[in-house]
């Protein structure tokens, strides 16, 4: 069971009963990555939606992600793509996965936008094919197998808190739990699987190389052996390759003349942090943790581990951290949360850390944020506001909740870049 600093609100709007929000961030479960443009799952057995108009123009076509098995005999994979070419469907990429009673296809396939989903299972089951799944696909599946895995491949080794992105990339709607090998008070919590991983049908557990388990899950379709390999490989990069995230920076001019430096923070800001807490005060530390203050310490190597998220770290020129402000990965939903020293309030370091954070979440594909604080935190509630994104504010006994909304403009720019390099800091 790990830490999670906030509760999980609703990133749109949706009736949630606010003692089971108070629950699960009681019961601090794991934070998982955001989903990545995930395409809603065709129904295999359900025509097209209603009030879809009756006719299609000439040659309007519609991209699905398809997976059947098929038997392991000559002939058996031509059977399947001529009962596909009797309805006009075209293959447009084909990856196998072996089995030992037989093989797990997989297909992209441009077929006739008039074509329901389940014409188009029940024409692969005339193939020869058994357990069809199919699933609405874009442009994004375009891209071959073979260029997905170097591009996540790269994205890793630059990146540490790239690997559960990467993973959810490579295996599409799934959710990942990474689990620490002990919880905040130290007590083992065995989660660690052996050496080689766990494969149970619609469950990975993987070793985390920094320590615990990671914990892939997909209900919706039962994982391969082939993509077990896949994800054993990106781990075992990750682990050869250790810490690290990119050592960058970008200077930022406050309005009253100071100069902070923005980069990114990992474990090894861990001194510094601690350092900034002592000189917080008990509100700022209370606004920020929501719980004893003397606990604040024991969160920080958790919140800087580039497994749960991002970091974003200010400093000042004569190497003080006044400001850190995260990005935590959290089921299908994605945390913020800002602390600020005390002396830098209120001067622009926080909203343009949320800013660069929003932006950074925006960029690997998340819908929606949200920051858990507190009524009286005007200065949360104003960072918040400039966004000026659609907002959701969920309150009780004064605990308040902001969800933001990521329109297509902020889906589509840009984290800020980070082009300066950053001083030493202990790696």
């Amino acid at each position: 069971m790990t830490f999670r600093s906030t509760p999980e609100p609703s990133s749109r709007p949706r009736p949630r009963r606010w003692h089971d929000l108070l629950a699960r961030w009681s019961r601090r479960q794991g934070h998982a990555p955001p989903g990545t443009s995930p395409s809603p799952a065709a129904d295999t057995h359900t025509a097209d939606p209603a009030g879809a108009p009756e006719t299609t123009p000439p040659g309007a076509t519609t991209l699905w992600r398809m997976r059947t098995t098929v038997r392991d005999e000559p002939g058996a994979l031509a059977a399947l793509c001529a009962a596909l070419a009797g309805y006009r469907v075209d293959i447009l990429a084909l990856q196998t996965h072996p089995l030992t009673d037989g093989t797990v296809d997989e297909f992209l396939l441009r077929a006739p936008e008039d074509l329901p989903s389940a014409e188009l299972t029940d024409a692969v089951t005339a193939g020869g094919g058994s357990d069809t799944w199919v699933e609405r696909a874009d442009a994004h599946d375009l891209v071959d197998a073979p260029t997905r895995a170097l591009t996540l491949a790269t994205r890793t080794a630059l990146d540490a808190a790239e690997l559960p992105l990467a993973l959810r990339q490579l295996f599409g709607r799934c959710t990942i739990h990474s689990v620490p090998a002990t919880s905040l008070t130290g007590r083992s919590l065995d989660s660690a699987p052996p050496a080689e991983g766990v494969l149970e049908e619609t469950v990975m557990r993987l070793r985390d190389p920094s320590g615990g388990a990671i914990i892939i899950e997909r209900p919706y379709l039962p994982f391969t052996p082939t993509e077990f390999a896949r994800a054993r490989a990106l781990v075992e990069l990750d682990a050869r390759l250790g810490p690290r995230i990119p050592h960058g920076g970008d200077v930022l001019t406050l309005p009253e003349g100071n100069a902070v430096t923005v980069r990114r923070a990992d474990t090894g800001d861990l001194a510094a942090a601690r350092e900034m807490h002592a000189r917080c005060s008990p509100a700022t530390l209370g606004l920020r943790y929501h719980g004893p203050v003397g606990d604040a310490d024991r969160y920080l190597a958790h919140l800087l581990s580039p497994r749960f998220g991002r970091t974003l770290a200010a400093y000042t020129a004569s190497g003080r951290l006044v400001a850190l402000g995260h990005l935590l990965w959290d089921g299908d939903e994605t945390e913020v949360a800002l602390i600020v020293e005390d002396e830098w309030q209120r001067r622009g370091v926080g909203r343009e850390l949320l800013r660069r954070l929003v932006a950074m979440a925006a960029e690997t594909g998340c819908e929606s944020v949200y920051a858990v604080t507190q009524s009286a935190n005007t200065g949360m509630v104003a960072a918040m506001r400039s966004l000026e994104l659609p907002l959701d504010y969920q309150i009780e006994q004064g605990t308040l909740v902001i969800s933001a909304r990521l329109d297509q403009a902020s889906a589509s720019a840009p984290a800020p870049p980070l082009p300066l390099p950053a001083p030493p800091h202990g790696h």
